[in-house]
Formats: C-alpha cells, structure tokens, sequence
C-alpha cells in the first residue's frame, strides 16, 4: 500500500511524544512492504529541535505551510491507499477537510490525544478537528481503547473507531544491568493536571526519603529550584537516552493526565518504553490498566504518598525484578512497534474489504 501520514512531528520528539509513536509505525510498515511518506509542517520549536532531522525509513516532507502543502503535495495524498492526519496538526481542520475533498483512497484520523481531544470539543474547541469531520474518515484510529471507542461511533458518527495504541521498539529498549542512580524516576513534560500528582508521589516522598535519590526529566518544569535537594531534574532527554534513563532507576513513576484518567484506556508510551527496559513501574490507577499490566504483580498502582513510600522501603530486590520481569515480557508479546504496524494494516485492509472488521 501507499501510506501517508500528517503529523505533528516525526523528526522532533523536543516537548511531544507522537515523534517516537510516528518513528517506529512508519519503520514497521516500511519493513512489511508498505511505501510510506509522511509530512511534516516545519515549526520553528521542532525546527530548533530535531533529534531525527532525516528518518532512514520511509520519505519525510517538510512544508512551510498550509498553502505550500496544498499546492506542493496533492499528488501524493491524491495518490495514496490510505491517508492518516494526526493530532496537533496545524491548521488541522483545513487539513482535514483538503484531505478528505482529494485523497482517492481512504482516509483516519490518528489521534494521539483522544481524551484531550473529546474535551476540546465538547467546549467548542475545534483547533485540530470539527466533529462535522468525524463521519468523513473512514477509520478514526485512537491512543484511548475502551468505552470511549462506542463514544466516538455513537456520539460523533465515526463509521469505524479502532484502538491503535502507542508503541515501543524493543531494539531500542531493553535492560541494561547497571548500579542504579535514582531510586525512583519520572519522565513527562510539565502539564497543570499532572502536576499534583507527581508532587505526590515523587516530591514528598522525597522530602521524606532524604537518603534516597530521585529525577525528573522534561522539559517547561516552572519551580525547580524549590525542589527537596535529592531530586535532580533533566529539561529534555533524546530518545537515544530513555533507555539509560529507565536502566539507572529502581522504580519508575508512570502519571496520567487527568482526561486520560477519566477516559481510561490510555496507556502512555512511557509506560510501554519503562517496562520494556525491565523497570518496575509505580502508577496512577486508572480503568483499563489491568487489561494491560497485572497489578501487583506487573505493575504496583499507587493512591497516595505513603503507598509510594510503603514501596520504596519494603520492596525486597528479588521482588522488585520479578515484577519488572512480569512486565516485560507482557509489554513484547503484545506492544512493539511491529504490533501496531500489524494492526493498521488489518484495519486498512478491512476497509477494502479484504479481511473481517
């Protein structure tokens, strides 16, 4: 098939995670056969901050703008089998509405950020997506799994709502035995309604550990300073260094922004890229992370300060490796790249016909 994305970023992963979710689909499709470009409007933020300046996979077009890329690229979205917009593209609605007036084939939309999404519009927010669009992709694939998916069928029209979660490369994540840094970790860029949480179950725990060693990388952290002296904090780490990141921890903080906690379903590739590397995650409690990881077992959930404490001085080592073992090999059988690879392929061959729904 010929495959277009436009997304947000493939070449910069500064500030968002859909580069990596983009970087290994597109690798993983290319590998079963498929061509596949994707475009990519060029922002100065990403410009500034290009980890992946030229995928060695697939063909990357960068455009200036919305005229540029109407003008410049009809041809190949024209072209295509299937073309997919994504998220927090800009002018996304005109986007959208191009696409569906020229495309040839079929048509989705990849929302990176369903519960985020749902939100806007449920405010009149429509700064990537009008629900008018909805009914016009064929396929509306989504990081959130779940209720949500019949929400997105029965309340906004969507002829066919798939789950497409977010996804790792276990070449490029895997344990790599190392004396540990930090006893506990946490990797997200700054958000008002995560922030409670990491306070909670990082920053008062260290506050309340001062032997113990705690980090927190991301970038737009506003009050750092007034951080406990035991926490380091890392504005940015390039994906080349997550693998390092998660190795030199014993546990490792998962938190969920709060539409994502309501939606349920929504697992972050944080979440995927920790356990992969064989550490033992901490996380908020939301419903459908059962289906994903065992509790107590795969994963240890946490409500408050003292359940993380509770964890950091009681979990014996032998314990700590089983269930960061548990985990991983959960996370390879069912969360690889190549997985997600498969499953677009089978929706887009449902579209045609070809196999069942």
């Amino acid at each position: 098939m010929k495959i277009v994305f436009l997304g947000l970023s493939i070449t910069s992963s500064w500030g968002n995670g859909h580069a990596t979710t983009y970087r290994g689909l597109v690798r993983e499709l290319e590998q079963r056969g498929h061509d596949v470009t994707f475009l990519e409007r060029d922002q100065p933020w990403y410009a500034a901050h290009r980890d992946l300046p030229e995928p060695p996979y697939g063909t990357t077009i960068l455009y200036g703008c919305f005229e540029e890329l109407r003008e410049s690229h009809a041809g190949v979205v024209r072209d295509a089998d299937l073309v997919v917009v994504g998220s927090y593209v800009p002018d996304g609605v005109r986007v959208g509405d191009w696409v569906q007036d020229i495309a040839e084939g079929a048509t989705a939309f990849y929302d990176i950020d369903t519960p985020v999404t749902l939100a806007r519009i449920a405010r009149g927010d429509f700064e990537y997506l009008h629900p008018r669009q909805v009914p016009r992709y064929d396929l509306y694939l989504s990081f959130t799994g779940g209720p949500t998916l019949k929400l997105l069928e029965r309340e906004l029209g969507a002829p066919r709502a798939r789950a497409l979660y977010c996804s790792f490369d276990p070449a490029l994540y895997f344990p790599e035995p190392q004396e540990p840094r930090w006893d506990l970790g946490y990797m997200g860029t700054y958000s008002d309604d995560r922030q409670a949480s990491v306070k909670a179950f990082l920053l008062e725990p260290a506050r309340r550990l001062p032997r113990c060693r705690f980090v927190v990388a991301g970038p737009l952290y506003p009050d750092t300073a007034h951080w406990p002296r035991n926490v380091m904090h890392l504005p940015h780490l390039a994906p080349a260094e997550h693998r390092a990141f998660y190795c030199s921890q014993r546990f490792t903080l998962n938190v969920t922004r709060k539409d994502m906690i309501a939606a349920g379903w929504s697992p972050s590739v944080r979440l995927f890229e920790a356990a992969a590397c064989g550490t033992p995650i901490l996380s908020d409690r939301w419903s459908g992370i059962e289906s994903l990881l065992v509790p107590h077992q795969e994963i240890l959930l946490v409500d408050r300060t003292l359940d993380v404490l509770e964890i950091l001085r009681r979990c014996g080592e032998d314990e700590r490796l089983r269930i960061a073992e548990r985990a991983r090999k959960r996370i390879l059988a069912q969360h690889t790249a190549a997985h997600r690879a498969a499953e677009l392929e089978h929706h887009a061959a449902a579209l045609q016909g070809r196999v069942a729904a």
